[in-house]
């Protein structure tokens, strides 16, 4: 028996974000043939979307929409005239995350580019006109510039993984040398915090940050500091694909360092993609049949613990949008798959507000437990990052709270959200967990 301990006297400050997502929900439409799962995304309360990758999907707009040169498409035009942008497939798909409950977190740049010839990820011919663009796409979307909203969007993000390379040796993000980025990025930070002081302006969103990179991570930051100036960057965003969720503790703690060595000390560090991946090529297949199945629920479910339990700010799911990386909705049909239940289940412990002090003795299970006026709750999670296959019970032991009767939630292979109730004698919950098994136990203040 696997000893799991939660301590609701034991208060551990609020529940964060972790289970905002990349791309927002469909509406149910003739473009569609009537398909859509915007009821769905609304129920699962996501904080924040982030619009990466968008222009894949032809129901956000696709090519049209989000990316810098598909609002701007003439880089020789006059950035300051309102005629020079095309806004109105962004602000379609915009509106859409908006209208769902979700705050927007905005990716200024373009989208990953594979094959050969580039379009969106060259370096911009000027890097302040590229900066005042930017400015202007804010000022639509927050200020109302050129018919536009007042969104009051809080984060923007410059570029995506300009340290990326393929393993054919390509740059399918960012066609030029860090140099560039790193000036790239200088002169639009400084720029748009200028413009906006009080929004949060950051980058680089870092492909990842154990591959060799820990050199581009000093001289990016560096580049920041150097001259006595201190260049803003309110988040450092990067991200992770892997099986090990306990992966995140010891990137988020090289960044963590690295941040604060270069003075960075209230930088919040956002991983803003992550995924189970086992490999990029012969692996690749496996992965994805995990992504879309139980396993790759119960690795959400594990990492958002796991993230709760770091110095981590933020967590951002890739990808809500259907594709190979959606474990979220069904491809064709866009209905829920098992991953989209970590989602809901998650919410409800940040609804509840308080993060509680909580533990496991057992490696291959994963707790987080929140509590407020509302009740109580606990998210247990068995994931074996091996894949071997084994049952556990689980002994709860529950601190703080009275003996009396849980409201559990099951997801395994067999089950979903299927509901019981399971009894807490001498402070402890017995349950019993298949391999990959996530469960919501519940309960309301007496």
């Amino acid at each position: 028996m696997s000893a799991v301990n939660v301590n609701f006297q034991s208060a551990r400050g609020k529940m964060k974000i972790m289970h905002a997502v990349n791309n927002g929900p469909i509406r149910a439409s003739t473009v569609e043939q009537s398909r859509g799962n915007f009821r769905e995304f609304q129920a699962a309360k996501i904080p924040y979307v982030r619009n990466h990758d968008a222009s894949f999907f032809s129901a956000y707009g696709g090519e049209h929409t989000v990316d810098v040169h598909a609002i701007f498409p003439d880089f020789n035009k006059n950035p300051y005239d309102p005629a020079s942008y095309d806004f109105t497939l962004t602000d379609r798909y915009t509106q859409t995350i908006v209208d769902s409950g979700s705050g927007v977190f905005y990716r200024l740049g373009t989208k990953i580019e594979h094959l050969p010839k580039h379009y969106g990820s060259l370096v911009p011919a000027d890097f302040h006109k590229w900066a005042v663009i930017c400015e202007h796409i804010i000022r639509h979307y927050n200020e109302g510039w050129a018919d536009g909203f007042r969104f009051n969007i809080e984060y923007w993000e410059i570029w995506n993984e300009p340290d990326g390379i393929a393993a054919d040796g390509s740059q399918p993000n960012w066609s030029g040398t860090p140099e560039e980025y790193y000036d790239l990025y200088k002169v639009a930070a400084t720029h748009l915090k200028k413009r906006f002081p009080h929004l949060k302006i950051g980058g680089p969103s870092m492909s990842s940050l154990d591959n060799g990179n820990g050199s581009w991570i000093r001289n990016f930051l560096a580049s920041l500091t150097e001259d006595g100036k201190r260049v803003p960057l309110d988040f450092f965003s990067w991200h992770a694909y892997m099986v090990d969720p306990q992966v995140i503790v010891s990137m988020e703690k090289y960044l963590r360092d690295r941040l604060d060595e270069a003075g960075y000390t209230g930088t919040e560090s956002i991983l803003n993609e992550y995924n189970y991946v086992e490999g990029w090529t012969d692996l690749f297949i496996s992965s994805i049949e995990a992504i879309i199945g139980m396993r790759g629920a119960a690795f959400t479910s594990a990492s958002m613990a796991v993230g709760q339990a770091s110095t981590l700010d933020m967590l951002m799911y890739y990808d809500a949008r259907p594709c190979a990386f959606c474990g979220m909705f069904d491809f064709y049909t866009y209905r829920p798959l098992k991953g989209y239940y970590p989602f809901v289940m998650y919410s409800h412990l940040y609804g509840l507000g308080t993060c509680v002090e909580c533990a496991s003795e057992d490696e291959d299970l994963y707790v987080t437990a929140a509590a407020g006026d509302d009740g109580y709750g606990i998210m247990l999670t068995h994931y074996r990052k091996d894949k071997e296959k084994a049952e556990k019970t689980a002994a709860l032991h529950i601190a703080g709270v009275p003996d009396g009767i849980w409201q559990a939630e099951i997801l395994d292979r067999d089950r979903t959200m299927e509901k019981c109730s399971v009894a807490m004698e001498n402070g402890v919950v017995e349950l019993q967990m298949p391999e990959d098994c996530v469960i919501l136990l519940t309960r309301g203040r007496e």
